[in-house]
């Protein structure tokens, strides 16, 4: 700031001038929020797993269950294989849609047999099946918030797997995780 005016420096986005400015308007030294607040500080260590072998059924009533809407799928040393989500689940249950095409009409329709022999086939299928498993996005405990609030808006996600240096699963952290924590910091700060 000079003569009460922000100015962008070259190595800076406007996204994280203003994420500088608002911790400023907030009390908040920018330099020391960024080095403080790490992921192992506000992640969820208590992590829900499935493993590759659970059926969609069987992950369907842990989401009911828990009330949650994501997994990390781990084979039985702790490594992410894979994560699921409930809208992973609804894709793939969606009725097969078969259409009849001709030049005077357009008929739709889904055979009620059909559906549900579809459905019992993705119901007991092993969740590894639906889920993503290529390109999986990861943080690390020592990672600063910034790069967990980067991955979660350019990618949309809801929650992310946070892993070790082996890989091994060693909590999640979630959007509402993170606007808690910069709810709590700013109040703290404030």
């Amino acid at each position: 700031m000079k003569d009460g005016i922000y100015y962008i420096q070259d190595n800076q986005t406007i996204v994280q001038k203003i994420k500088e400015m608002s911790m400023i308007y907030f009390g908040i030294d920018p330099k020391k929020a960024v080095t403080m607040m790490k992921v192992r500080d506000f992640m969820v260590r208590d992590v829900i797993t499935v493993s590759p072998e659970n059926s969609v059924r069987e992950v369907m009533s842990v989401f009911v269950e828990k009330k949650i809407g994501g997994v990390p799928i781990t084979k039985k040393d702790g490594t992410l294989c894979g994560m699921v989500t409930d809208g992973d689940i609804i894709r793939a249950i969606k009725p097969l849609d078969k259409r009849i095409h001709d030049y005077f009409s357009f008929i739709t329709y889904i055979a009620v047999e059909e559906r549900d022999v579809h459905l019992s086939e993705v119901i007991n299928r092993e969740i590894i099946k639906i889920a993503k498993t290529h390109g999986l996005v990861t943080v690390h405990p020592e990672d600063d918030m910034e790069k967990v609030v980067d991955l979660l808006s350019k990618h949309h996600f809801k929650k992310l797997p946070v892993v070790n240096g082996v890989n091994r699963v060693v909590g999640v952290i979630s959007r509402g995780d993170v606007i808690r924590n910069i709810q709590q910091t700013m109040v703290e700060n404030m």
